[in-house]
């Protein structure tokens, strides 16, 4: 299974506020945090608060923060809100799809996938990082190491 940028990225959001649950971020700052275009971030954030994930803050200081405790936000809701369309492969043009069982099979899988990622909660991924967000460093499940421009104390 892989997950889009996309998701990553929102994943990366969530995690980002969490570890911050006593101020309000702003989106430039996390996009500079892990090296993420501003604008695509913005379409990140903005399905984030559709689905009830972050809202707003407004005013001079505004940004954004968590709507609910970390320990409220399932990492496979979450995953499945932002992932949309879970088609692993193209079936409508295969020739042997009706005497194939690789549909059914992937079916499967993804739902085993799914249920290890129903039994994290955004608190459980939080606690489970090695270190701080804000090291120099950042590690993604599907970019690998990044290297930050600058690194924050």
């Amino acid at each position: 299974m892989r997950l889009t940028r996309y998701t990553d990225y929102a994943l990366r959001v969530l995690l980002y506020l969490a570890e911050r649950p006593e101020r309000v971020c702003a989106i430039a700052e996390i996009a500079t945090a892990h090296a993420i275009s501003k604008n695509h971030l913005m379409k990140v954030v903005h399905e984030l608060g559709k689905a009830g994930y972050v809202q707003s803050v407004r005013g001079c200081h505004g940004g954004m923060r968590l709507c609910r405790p970390p320990d409220a936000i399932n990492i496979g809701a979450v995953v499945r809100e932002m992932e949309g369309d879970f088609d692993l492969v193209d079936c409508a043009s295969c020739v042997i799809t009706h005497r194939c069982g690789l549909q059914g099979a992937l079916g499967e899988a993804l739902g085993a996938f799914l249920a290890v990622l129903d039994d994290y909660s955004l608190a459980d991924l939080s606690r489970q990082a090695p270190a701080s967000l804000t090291n120099a460093q950042i590690t993604s499940p599907m970019l690998g190491s990044v290297q930050r421009p600058f690194a924050t104390s």
